[in-house]
């Protein structure tokens, strides 16, 4: 029962190195975060949805975090975690390329296998994503 409650506390601070990387906006230190073979799922039909490998993730990352030149700021509002599943509930807050305030709200479900992210989903609300993110800069 430790062993497996020691497992479910490193994958909670897993799963909030993950978000507290991608609020770095490092590629490197998002990319560290996943394991060499990992999966990445977006929801939706934007130009960044659907599956991808981890040697997509650093493009994946130019292109968004790069549209935030302030930053794009992600915060835990729930965290579960069950075997080597971990829900996160969060919200993200930037100032994009447009001038528009991107305020998103997401489901991401990671799954660690061996202190690594093996797989990652992320739902979220692709209306605003499309409205925001696909505008042109100011």
């Amino acid at each position: 029962m430790a062993d497996s409650t020691q497992t479910l506390e490193r994958n909670r601070e897993i799963a909030r190195d993950f978000i507290d990387a991608l609020s770095s906006g490092d590629a490197d230190r998002i990319l560290g975060c996943y394991a060499k073979d990992a999966t990445v799922w977006t929801a939706g039909a934007l130009p960044f949805s659907g599956l991808h490998t981890t040697s997509e993730v650093p493009a994946l990352c130019a292109g968004l975090l790069g549209a935030f030149p302030e930053g794009l700021r992600f915060t835990i509002k729930a965290l579960t975690a069950e075997g080597e599943r971990v829900a996160i509930e969060a919200e993200s807050r930037g100032h994009h390329i447009s001038g528009q305030e991107y305020h998103q709200r997401y489901h991401i479900l990671i799954v660690i296998r061996s202190g690594k992210i093996v797989h990652m989903k992320e739902y979220f609300d692709t209306e605003l994503a499309r409205a925001v993110l696909m505008a042109p800069p100011a």
